[in-house]
């Protein structure tokens, strides 16, 4: 089923949650032990993010450098895959414009349709650490907007080259928006008209970067709906756990945190995680009682907390 037909058809609050594959070389079996998890409560859908490859360079014997490409965390189209065939629950599949063609991209939402795969999230990406070498023959989509249309255009049959009998795909598409605004975007006005040339585009629902302070959701939403963006925006929402993401979310994810949250942390160092629990649930709660479609939880490697916090509220 599509988010947003899980959006149109919910008549409980809905918890989605996002997911991480795992490194390189490691086994998928810690992240088959978090879905697991996660099954009880019942999830609409749980997304899996995608990776570009990275640059790294190894010095050979000979006393060479030599310079590698990978993708440290593959692996996003065969989860997705386990997900929604072992357990039942609904994918979305990120796919990203940065590091990939589009034909890489086409192939990729072929695969996932392939897979009764329904929903993607379209995003930009962040730039990779080295500059990928586009072939003559290939093209790429630049944003997210792109990206937006490109699903699109497959959903009517479009593929990049012309397929006799070709039968269209069946995508919900999302996109992602930030409450603090992109730290690339000059200012929130024009980070929204981004956003809403994504949902012009096609974008089906729009599900937000995490934040910490629920008045800034609401005033974001309420300037969306000013310039016009009707589809759904789903709160994201991540549990803070420790002293040292103090520094390291706002650093890594370019947003602000409350000073009552740090202060509180800052006061408990001992209590972090008993604290950054007892915030999320409050987040949670306001989020709920002022009528969110959903919320949506960045779970990482903190499964376990976010259950706690989704079962307070069934």
């Amino acid at each position: 089923m599509k988010v947003i037909e899980h959006i149109e058809r919910a008549r409980e609050p809905l918890f989605s949650y996002e997911i991480v594959p795992p490194p390189r070389g490691r086994s998928v079996k810690d992240l088959v032990d978090v879905v697991e998890t996660l099954a009880p409560l019942n999830p609409p859908w749980i997304d899996v993010t995608s990776h570009s490859s990275t640059a790294y360079y190894q010095e050979k014997l000979d006393g060479s450098i030599q310079k590698r490409t990978l993708k440290k965390r593959p692996g996003t189209i065969g989860i997705c895959g386990v997900i929604q065939n072992r357990f039942r629950i609904d994918t979305v599949a990120h796919v990203l414009c940065l590091g990939f063609s589009r034909e890489e991209t086409e192939d990729a939402l072929i695969e996932l349709s392939f897979l009764g795969i329904e929903n993607v999230l379209a995003l930009r990406g962040d730039s990779p650490n080295f500059q990928k070498q586009l072939r003559p023959d290939r093209t790429a989509n630049h944003y997210a907007a792109d990206l937006v249309g490109q699903v699109k255009d497959l959903n009517q049959g479009k593929f990049l080259d012309e397929l006799d009998k070709a039968q269209p795909l069946n995508f919900c598409v999302g996109v992602a928006a930030y409450p603090e605004k992109h730290f690339e975007a000059a200012s929130l006005k024009l980070d929204i008209q981004n956003l809403k040339r994504k949902v012009e585009a096609g974008a089906d629902y729009i599900v937000t970067q995490m934040f910490f302070d629920n008045k800034k959701y609401f005033a974001f939403v309420e300037q969306c709906r000013a310039a016009g963006i009707t589809v759904p925006i789903i709160p994201g929402l991540k549990v803070l756990k420790s002293v040292p993401q103090l520094k390291s979310i706002p650093k890594n994810f370019y947003i602000d945190l409350p000073d009552a949250l740090v202060d509180e942390i800052t006061e408990n160092p001992n209590h972090a995680a008993e604290v950054g629990e007892r915030w999320t649930r409050r987040q949670t709660e306001e989020l709920l009682a002022a009528g969110v479609p959903g919320v949506h939880y960045y779970v990482l490697n903190d499964v376990h907390t976010v259950a706690r916090i989704v079962k307070s509220f069934k």
